[in-house]
């Protein structure tokens, strides 16, 4: 490899590093408003601020003529997937720890390998089903001995990993059918409407965890903060794959789990026990087993 060559991949990796600890300090900033505002609440200001400032950043740079939905069932689908996902991992992230919740978010990857099988006829890899079943250790590990204590909190998580495994499909559906600021603008557009029909149903649930109220100042702040934080760690992942493979960033985006279990030991005093960690383990060999099977796949 040239020089130039290792210099971009270097410079992608970068990216990618810094992209994926940006989602984890969003992340984080979420759970310092636990019992502050309702997490349907949260994300339903964090994406109104995400499609107003990438609304205006599109007009900027593509013009009127930008505001389009091409194919809009599948963009309207993007949309439902990131509203149920982010709202469950909000809500999650609110009542219990933040790592064990980012754990079970990451058997993501396996649903992906899943779907393309089902969905896009993609032959599933003998790679693929280990790294399926290591997962699913590795989340029942983490999620057994805290589900009497969270109940169906437990499982929100586990909603996130699966809806965001869909919009992944989603995704390579509509791949190259429009910029890349474009796709992220048309996500917090189409999630929005749902995000507040969820957030209005909880309010009206009666539930007191749900409802919601008048916000502090500094709340939304914080989710104006998520909302940066969030487009820029999109944007800096974006650049990263123009620089260096998605195989060879794939590894990287552990970064996000590692991020997850700093930021919980410092911020939050959450110290992850061994079974937690053991399940971390599980995981996060899962996503190297698979991703080792697809770099072999695609090597010459």
């Amino acid at each position: 490899m040239a020089k130039t060559d290792r210099s971009e991949a270097t410079i992608g990796l970068l990216y990618a590093l810094a992209g994926f600890t940006l989602l984890s300090l969003g992340d984080a900033v979420v759970k310092t408003t636990a019992g502050m505002w309702p997490g349907t609440a949260i994300a339903s200001l964090r994406y109104l601020f995400g499609a107003i400032g990438l609304s205006a950043l599109l007009w900027r740079r593509e013009g009127r003529a930008a505001f389009t939905i091409p194919d809009a069932a599948l963009h309207w689908g993007r949309g439902a997937c990131v509203a149920i996902g982010a709202s469950c991992f909000f809500v999650a992230v609110s009542f219990m720890p933040l790592a064990e919740a980012t754990v079970i978010s990451f058997a993501s990857p396996i649903f992906v390998a899943l779907l393309s099988a089902l969905v896009l006829k993609e032959p599933a890899s003998r790679a693929a089903w280990i790294a399926t079943g290591l997962a699913f250790a590795g989340v029942v590990v983490v999620l057994r001995p805290n589900i009497a204590n969270v109940g169906w909190i437990g499982v929100l998580p586990l909603i996130t990993a699966m809806t965001m495994s869909v919009m992944v499909i989603l995704n390579r559906t509509v791949a190259g059918r429009a910029s890349a600021l474009k796709m992220q603008m048309l996500i917090s557009v189409t999630a929005l409407p749902l995000l507040l029909v969820l957030a209005v149903s909880g309010h009206m649930s009666g539930l007191p965890a749900l409802r919601i109220t008048i916000p502090d100042w500094s709340v939304v702040a914080r989710c104006a903060v998520v909302a940066c934080t969030a487009s820029v760690a999109h944007g800096l992942i974006y650049m990263a794959t123009e620089r260096v493979s998605a195989a060879n960033i794939a590894p990287v985006t552990y970064v996000q789990l590692l991020s997850a279990i700093g930021l919980g030991m410092l911020w939050f005093g959450e110290q992850p026990d061994w079974v937690t960690a053991a399940g971390a383990l599980l995981v996060v060999s899962a996503g190297l087993v698979l991703w080792r099977g697809q770099s072999s796949r695609v090597r010459p």
